[in-house]
């Protein structure tokens, strides 16, 4: 029979038992941390649990866009803890922005608090550095993971930001939830990469013209654009259908011209000081924005809020329709360039990017000598004000100034051969091929969204093809990049706009990024469907291919 104190004893340990069960059970529950506002306390249980081995359920290859080159180290998978810090150089500041870029990333779903510091980073921190060398290029990055700790290297802080999103598209996909997710390893596979982009230009156009969208719905799309390693965002400001963007001494262009949008609907625009901040939250993100004002076609807006800008003398309605090319500006008369001098001037100044887009698409009322006559003397106008010009690849039809970019997007063998004519005497190219990379192409037949008049454009056909060789003629080194389209003849809203973009953007991301040697259509498949549980995570419509 046991005694009294050996009974005490027996109950002693129980409850030292109990307390300590209890205690792994709360701990396990809550990610090792405790309190409000994702507030990091160790647990006693946190030191053997970090002892535990580490095994990312993400691998070095998933990445979109593919990287040039990815060493796995087995046995070397890196966890996010509690005690995780950002550690910056001293006197970093841009390291020290993209490390609250970082953080503001990770914190909603781990809970954790992780401060961005100054110092070197111990094995359980992320470092970001900055150094000459450090990588290739503006935009190159080299991304080291391991017991060790994880460090982000570039010799610029563009391709820190980029190496940023690739440690992001490496931790499990919870990692985009807006509220705090637990039981879940915030896990990295080991090893390197070395990356770089293949061409300096990788865009999206947005069309807000035919469908107007708040500045908070288009910094949206910046943050698509960011995951991708994109870095020019092209808006369509003007078209037949509205026109979205203040000219100061032009209150006719807002108070009417803005009035409408394709398919109906009150249209919208931006104030100046909405551009502006826009183009800040782009430039947060190595985004530049590139805006258009098109010219001399697509301008019934224009044409509705001032009628003096016509040739013909008569008053015009606004249109709501999805036709083109039968608006043009007056391209004879004095009073067109004197408004386009006033609104490429303004935009110009309200633009810290170089370019300043004319379009000069679909001019069909126009001859070829008025129209190239106009062309001549509208990128005039975008060179007086310190812009270099970009415009569709009708300006190949014209004379492009010296330093022009022309944006090949019809595939038709009389413009290729246009383009390859200008780039043989110096103007750079971005291709933009419809048929591959328009996204408001419809992806299949019967789909409720989108156009077909250069074919249904599927998940395949969108990755199907090369820069580089895509415009006949043009050789790789006068390419300066890519970009996507999305004109929002068939949009109601964003979540239109992105089952349209998503996934075929991130084919045109790859196009931009990736080596050509990267590319492998049933590896895409796999690393482009790897990305739709983030999509959801984060609440992006995308078309289930």
């Amino acid at each position: 029979m046991r005694t009294p104190a050996a009974r005490l004893l027996v109950v002693i340990v129980a409850l030292a038992l109990f307390g300590a069960g209890v205690w792994g059970v709360v701990s396990w529950l809550t990610g090792g941390s405790s309190g409000s506002g994702g507030s990091a306390r160790s647990s006693p249980s946190s030191t053997s649990e970090e002892r535990l081995p580490v095994s990312a359920s993400t691998r070095l290859s998933d990445l979109v866009p593919a990287p040039v080159r990815a060493q796995p180290a087995a046995g070397a998978d890196w966890a996010l803890t509690a005690k995780a810090r950002i550690r910056t150089a001293p006197g970093s500041a841009e390291a020290a922005r993209t490390g609250e870029y970082l953080a503001k990333l990770l914190r909603p779903a781990t809970g954790f608090d992780l401060p961005v510091q100054k110092g070197s980073g111990g094995a359980s921190d992320i470092a970001l550095v900055i150094e000459p060398g450090a990588a290739d290029g503006p935009e190159g990055y080299r991304l080291d993971i391991g017991p060790d700790g994880v460090t982000v290297r570039a010799a610029q802080p563009a391709g820190l930001f980029h190496g940023v999103q690739s440690l992001r598209q490496l931790l499990p996909p919870q990692i985009e939830s807006p509220t705090r997710v637990t039981g879940v390893p915030w896990a990295l596979p080991g090893g390197s990469i070395t990356d770089r982009p293949r061409f300096a230009y990788r865009g999206l156009s947005l069309d807000i013209a035919r469908h107007y969208f708040t500045p908070a719905e288009v910094r949206r799309f910046v943050d698509h654009l960011a995951r991708y390693k994109f870095n020019h965002l092209h808006l369509h400001l003007t078209d037949d259908q509205g026109w979205r963007i203040a000219i100061e001494g032009r209150p006719r262009l807002t108070e009417i011209g803005a009035a409408t949008q394709a398919r109906g609907g009150p249209g919208g625009f931006w104030t100046q000081d909405d551009y502006r901040a826009v183009v800040a939250y782009a430039a947060e993100h190595h985004i530049t924005v590139v805006p258009e004002i098109d010219m001399p076609g697509h301008t019934n807006a224009a044409l509705v809020a001032y009628p003096e800008l016509g040739c013909d003398g008569k008053t015009y309605e606004p249109y709501t329709g999805t036709q083109v090319g039968f608006s043009a500006l007056c391209v004879e008369s004095e009073e067109t360039y004197a408004f386009l001098d006033q609104v490429i001037g303004q935009i110009a100044a309200l633009t810290p990017g170089p370019y300043v887009h004319i379009g000069g698409d679909e001019a069909h009322t126009l001859s070829a000598e008025r129209y190239a006559a106009f062309m001549d003397r509208a990128q005039q106008i975008v060179v007086r004000h310190g812009k270099r010009v970009m415009a569709w690849n009708q300006l190949a039809d014209a004379t492009p100034v010296p330093g022009a970019v022309v944006e090949y997007w019809r595939p038709d063998a009389r413009d290729a051969e246009a383009v390859a004519r200008a780039a043989r005497v110096g103007a750079q190219v971005v291709v933009a091929p419809a048929d591959h990379v328009y996204l408001d192409m419809a992806y299949a037949p019967g789909e409720r969204l989108g156009t077909k008049w250069a074919g249904f454009v599927d998940v395949e056909q969108s990755y199907a093809w090369d820069p580089a060789t895509n415009v006949p003629g043009v050789p790789e080194e006068s390419v300066i990049g890519v970009e996507a389209a999305l004109w929002t003849e068939t949009v109601g809203g964003v979540a239109d706009a992105e089952y349209l973009v998503f996934p075929r953007l991130l084919s045109a991301a790859e196009a931009a990024w990736s080596p050509r040697e990267t590319h492998d259509w049933q590896a895409f498949r796999a690393r482009w469907a790897a990305q739709t549980p983030r999509w959801d995570i984060a609440g992006i419509t995308y078309a289930r291919r």
